[in-house]
């Protein structure tokens, strides 16, 4: 578990820099998509080593990833392209 765990946090840690850095906006798919693996890979860990406060933090943040991963609206229907084509 513990490599697996440290997957994970590599993970979640690789995403954060490249925000950090500029790399990846806080609203790239990528980054979030990143964030959504990372946290699930780290619960996952915490399950298998009974840690249930990392369960569940790692589970809040794979799912508001998750979420704001389907929330964001597809390029094409950004209000300002609808505003140009109006």
């Amino acid at each position: 578990m513990e490599i697996i765990g440290s997957i994970g946090v590599a993970i979640l840690l690789g995403a954060f820099f490249a925000n950090l850095v500029g790399w990846f906006s806080v609203t790239s798919r990528l980054y979030l998509a990143l964030n959504a693996l990372g946290a699930a890979i780290a619960g996952y860990a915490s399950y298998g080593i009974g840690f249930t406060p990392f369960v569940v933090l790692e589970g809040t943040w794979c799912a508001v990833a998750l979420v704001s991963l389907f929330r964001l609206r597809p390029r094409s229907q950004s209000p300002s392209v609808l505003r140009r084509q109006a």
